[in-house]
């Protein structure tokens, strides 16, 4: 039986921010996070690059859910459609999900949503997948 990859630790930028792991498994993954004015942009609203960062984390993790312990993943593409804007109080939660891995690549698809469900952003990406963690990264 293959052995699955774990959920590692979130890194340090993801904990001073805020963002809780909360779904993981199965080709799929979730973050998490509530909304501070310390997250906002001069709009008031939260910055789009909070959205990219979560969306990057859950479609990864949707992709590390399913790939045995000796692989390795990294993004290579994401693309992000920002919908609407959250705003301080209110919870966003970042899904991501596998919709296909091959060998070497993985195409994965995601959004963030409210606890009301309306939908903030979405996302698509594309993940290369090695057998092993590559020399450039140790």
């Amino acid at each position: 039986m293959v052995e699955l990859s774990q959920p590692g630790n979130l890194s340090e930028m993801a904990v001073t921010i805020g963002i809780e792991r909360g779904e993981w498994g199965l080709g799929k993954a979730s973050v998490q996070l509530n909304i501070e004015s310390k997250h906002c942009n001069k709009g008031g609203v939260a910055h789009g690059g909070l959205y990219t960062m979560m969306l990057d984390m859950a479609l990864g993790g949707s992709l590390v859910s399913i790939l045995p312990k000796e692989e390795w993943c990294a993004t290579t593409q994401l693309n992000v459609s920002f919908i609407s804007a959250a705003r301080p109080g209110e919870k966003i939660t970042a899904k991501g999900s596998v919709v296909k891995r091959g060998r070497n690549v993985a195409h994965l698809e995601g959004r963030i949503v409210t606890e009301s469900d309306r939908v903030v952003a979405t996302a698509t990406g594309t993940w290369a997948i090695w057998d092993h963690k590559p020399a450039s990264m140790s």
